[in-house]
């Protein structure tokens, strides 16, 4: 059962939900990068569960216990970096009446017919969103090396049970386009309790959040995510494109059901005078003059700011009663979850779109550069 990704730069992630730990391995960092603790515990803790009324009550600091991969300075030495999460606050008894019975829309039932039985069940075993703990890890490290390189990375809350936030302005490229951008990735580096760019959607998406936890229900969005200071000539075509890599991390973030880049479905809806980006030169450089294409052509990057979007479907695990199956004894069940569970992952989810995209595009600048020009 592999769970890594990544090619020079390979990120592997372990445990279980109620196991004693939960960790990652990435191989492929370059050597002497100092990694900033303190910037990575402050950028778990937007991860960590318990911090909002709307997300599962149950407490865990998340600390990071580095176990190899840096030296006596705290710079990485080569060698494969491993951390190790452990899981401090389970209670696995919650779990007993969904042994046998699977929760409808989660993988308690494609895992059992995978593993007849032996798969981990309390939490969600492997396929539990704790694993996406040891993604940020991983990325939370990755976006302080890509800093290094010029290139920043963020996301937001989109759309959440149906009311949409001020969108990326990321499909523009022009100047004031991108300084527009630019304000909004800093707005949502303000330490803002909700990840949201206009502090209006973000309370109304709030009240929805709430309305559903109060119905004992729960609700799915959309999360947007821009990368800027990427360079042309990024990536490689077909498998490894940029597309290809990113939406592969993605689809690991338990919950996330589709994926767009850049203008996406709707360009499926134009034609090709209205979806193509026409180039310019600016500052001596080619250049598109607008960013349908989401800042990728051909698996490469353009120079223009990567963009996409992610939708997340509402967490499967309710307190509503549902029909399932009791599949010992192959006859119907009524099941009601019990638990401590989050109203929706999209808000926590966030600093995990993060943490993957910002592992696949230090992995195409270390694997898939831009060929040197040779003028």
């Amino acid at each position: 059962m592999p769970s890594s990704f990544g090619n020079t730069l390979r990120v592997t992630v372990f445990g279980q939900s109620h196991s004693a730990g939960v960790g990652c391995v990435v191989e492929g960092l370059p050597s002497g990068f100092a990694v900033d603790q303190d910037r990575l515990a402050a950028f778990m803790a937007r991860r960590a569960p318990g911090n909002a009324p709307w997300t599962t009550p149950r407490k865990e600091k998340d600390a990071v216990r580095v176990l190899s991969g840096l030296n006596p300075d705290g710079r990485t030495c080569g060698a494969p970096l491993a951390a190790v999460i452990e899981n401090t606050n389970t209670r696995s008894q919650d779990y007993k009446n969904i042994m046998g019975v699977p929760r409808p829309g989660h993988a308690d039932f494609t895992a059992w017919s995978k593993w007849h039985g032996e798969q981990d069940i309390p939490g969600g075993g492997h396929f539990s969103g704790r694993l996406t703990g040891p993604l940020c890890v991983a990325g939370g490290i990755c976006l302080q090396w890509l800093e290094e390189q010029g290139v920043r990375v963020s996301a937001h809350v989109d759309e959440c049970a149906g009311v949409a936030d001020e969108h990326f302005c990321a499909l523009g490229n022009s100047p004031a386009a991108n300084e527009r951008l630019a304000a909004q990735m800093d707005a949502l580096a303000d330490g803002r309790d909700f990840p949201a760019i206009d502090a209006g959607a973000a309370g109304r998406m709030t009240e929805a959040i709430m309305a559903a936890r109060a119905q004992k229900d729960s609700v799915g969005g959309v999360i947007e995510c821009a990368a800027t200071g990427l360079p042309a000539g990024v990536g490689s075509p077909m498998f490894d494109g940029l597309e290809s890599t990113i939406a592969y991390a993605v689809f690991g973030i338990p919950s996330v059901k589709g994926i767009e880049f850049g203008a996406g479905f709707a360009s499926a809806r134009m034609r090709g005078s209205e979806d193509n980006d026409p180039y310019e030169v600016r500052d001596g450089a080619c250049v598109p003059r607008t960013n349908n294409a989401g800042g990728i052509l051909g698996g490469i990057s353009t120079g223009a700011p990567l963009q996409f979007r992610c939708a997340l479907k509402p967490i499967s695990s309710i307190g509503i009663e549902q029909d399932s199956v009791d599949l010992a004894r192959m006859e119907p069940a009524k099941l009601t979850v019990h638990g401590r569970h989050d109203a929706t992952a999209v808000t926590r989810a966030v600093p995990v779109v993060e943490a993957v995209a910002a592992c696949t595009i230090a992995d195409a600048l270390l694997s898939f550069p831009a060929d040197p020009n040779k003028d």
